[in-house]
């Protein structure tokens, strides 16, 4: 299941979604937060709903909440979700012909189902760790150079 959020709150949404956020993360300061209790201010009964959470599940709907509070787009993936090439090209932010190169070149690892390659969750997350990681280190080489030939940096 993928779910993405796109639109855009209203001022009294975002509002509404940061003090959400803020009643959550408060709640979970508590030893033994586990629970939510959910009230509709139209039911003038005296029973509320009751819905038990695990802490967990409500740090990431806090997370969600504050997000869309400041206009981000949401996605949600399983980790064990099957993605196709144009999806994780998406998620990387990079071109679908490059990752198709990084399947062949075997840089990135996928499964073949009928003709098509699909790459798991966990498989991208680990190739896009592996990026960052080389990225920062050939910045860092770029840095030692600079510094040994005095360049001012």
């Amino acid at each position: 299941m993928s779910a993405v959020n796109e639109a855009i709150l209203s001022d009294q949404e975002a509002e509404m979604a940061k003090v959400a956020q803020r009643c959550i993360m408060a709640a979970l300061d508590h030893p033994r937060a586990h629970k939510i209790i959910l009230v509709d201010e139209t039911d003038q009964s005296a029973a509320s709903a009751s819905l038990e959470v695990p802490p967990k599940a409500l740090r990431m709907f806090a997370e969600i909440l504050g997000r869309m509070a400041q206009g981000q787009a949401i996605s949600i993936i399983p980790q064990k979700m099957l993605l196709s090439t144009q999806e994780a090209a998406n998620y990387l932010n990079v071109s679908r012909p490059f990752v198709v190169k990084q399947l062949e070149e075997k840089k990135l690892n996928h499964i073949k189902v009928g003709r098509h390659r699909r790459i798991l969750f966990e498989d991208l997350i680990a190739f896009q760790k592996s990026m960052q990681q080389k990225a920062e280190s050939a910045l860092q080489e770029l840095v030692d150079q600079a510094q040994e030939l005095d360049m001012g940096y």
